[in-house]
């Protein structure tokens, strides 16, 4: 499944050089992917499993600056499942253009929240997941 999230360019977003500060692009990034979650359903089936999203890594390029007034169109898709962490693509882009603001690689565990420890993506939880892959 591929999901959109907008997310207008404030002024609290920027940074001195007048364009969207480095760490605001993690807060957009997981605003998008609170998004896919709600709108996929996986937040309730997550929490009916005992289950949670951890993340454990992000690579984000920078490609073009943002700045204020700019509307930001947020992609997000799982792009690889393993057998204990999954990857999800996002990308961020300047609604109305072509350019890529920032790119992202989001590497998730998922916790079991009685024991805090990661599980296996076997099973329920793969087939789970592995939906998103072919939407």
């Amino acid at each position: 499944m591929l999901h959109k999230t907008l997310i207008k360019v404030r002024g609290y977003h920027l940074d001195i050089y007048q364009h969207v500060n480095n760490a605001r692009y993690l807060e957009f990034l997981e605003e998008a992917r609170w998004g896919y979650l709600e709108d996929s359903g996986d937040i309730e089936w997550f929490a009916k499993h005992g289950l949670a999203w951890v993340i454990v890594n992000i690579n984000i390029n920078y490609r073009v600056a943002a700045t204020m007034g700019h509307t930001l169109e947020v992609t997000t898709r799982f792009s690889q499942i393993g057998g204990k962490s999954a990857v999800v693509a996002q990308e961020v882009r300047i609604a109305g253009s072509d350019a890529v603001a920032a790119d992202a690689q989001v590497t998730f565990v998922c916790l079991d929240q009685k024991t805090g420890k990661a599980v296996a993506i076997d099973g329920e939880l793969r087939q789970r997941l592995a939906q998103h892959l072919s939407e």
